[in-house]
């Protein structure tokens, strides 16, 4: 069995999957290409096979590049071992699809510890965030350090966080948010090392990402959330130029799936999330990244409601997650084509 000794940590040859071989890249030239034209790259979560099939259709229908995200959640309920073959089945499936070089990178959504990254890098994951956003600064810094140290021997990119989002997704909690400090970053990516940088602007988890309080309503009664403080973004764009920004929190939470929800039995009260316009700008700065999540969730939900209180005998799952499937993929072609702006950035 051969090992390898750097930087203190030992490493199994013979037990790691290289991200190379399922077909999958790193984000660091897909990164740099997004930031010369302009977009974003859509990170879009995954939980099973239906949301999977989406987003491939979707990316090859729309030639985009993307990032198929795995929360340590998702992780869990679907299964290191499956993931990785998903993954690989995802690279065929696009070409199949008529993509002869799909651009499909695999990614750790807030990795927590260095043991989880590790496990994921090991497994084939070709991109790692590791969040350490919740600890003292120092802490963060050594520990996003530790697991760029590791990840970078296998070529694999990392995504550090400054500053907290608030909100819940999976297992990651937080009840209020901590804005991004511009004259922090210069010393944390330069300490850590980090391939990108996670940064806290006003996007928040989840579908209720603000309370009502501090939203206005217009004169048809709808909450209108916080701008976004693009301000924030600036300072660290002139700290940092040239280097790229990722947007978590970012689903828009589209209303027409929250009405078509709560019109078939659902209970999703003062649902709200980030304006597309908003998005918009931020795709055309140094964020090359923006994730979403919870949009696509609506999207299934809606779509299989809908099933059952129309075909309230339909009991057969392709009947109902068929459709799911569908406008989920509808919905990432939207967010590609009319608002980060990748299609056609193969």
């Amino acid at each position: 069995m051969l090992s390898l000794y750097k930087n203190f940590i030992f490493i199994n040859v013979t037990d790691m999957i290289n991200y190379k071989d399922l077909g999958l890249v790193n984000s660091r030239k897909m990164f740099a290409k997004a930031m010369e034209g302009g977009y974003a790259i859509p990170a879009f979560n995954f939980n099973n096979m239906e949301q999977l099939q989406a987003i491939i259709q979707a990316v090859a229908e729309t030639n985009s590049p993307v990032i198929l995200q795995v929360s340590s959640g998702a992780r869990k309920y679907a299964n290191q071992t499956l993931l990785r073959y998903m993954a690989e089945g995802a690279v065929e499936y696009a070409k199949e699809l008529g993509c002869p070089n799909p651009q499909i990178v695999l990614h750790l959504d807030h990795g927590d510890t260095f043991e989880l990254c590790k496990s994921c890098i090991d497994m084939g994951f070709s991109s790692i965030m590791i969040d350490g956003s919740h600890l003292p600064y120092d802490e963060n810094v050594a520990l996003t350090k530790k697991v760029v140290e590791y990840a970078h021997q296998f070529d694999v990119t990392v995504e550090g966080e400054l500053g907290i989002l608030a909100g819940v997704e999976d297992d990651v909690f937080a009840e209020h948010h901590t804005y991004t400090k511009p004259e922090e970053v210069v010393d944390f990516v330069t300490k850590t090392g980090c391939d990108s940088l996670a940064i806290s602007i006003g996007t928040s988890h989840g579908a209720n990402k603000f309370k009502p309080e501090q939203c206005t309503r217009n004169e048809d009664g709808v909450l209108i959330p916080p701008p976004l403080r693009f301000d924030v973004l600036e300072g660290c764009e002139k700290e940092l130029p040239g280097f790229p920004i990722v947007l978590h929190g970012a689903s828009s939470v589209p209303q027409e799936e929250v009405e078509t929800i709560n019109k078939y039995g659902g209970a999703l009260k003062d649902a709200i999330g980030i304006p597309e316009d908003q998005l918009r700008r931020a795709a055309k700065s140094a964020v090359c990244k923006i994730n979403i999540d919870s949009d696509s969730r609506l999207a299934m939900t809606a779509a299989i409601r809908k099933t059952f209180a129309e075909k309230p005998a339909e009991f057969d799952p392709r009947k109902y997650l068929g459709p799911a499937r569908e406008n989920a993929k509808n919905l990432y072609k939207h967010k590609i084509e009319n608002v980060l702006g990748s299609a056609n950035k193969l």
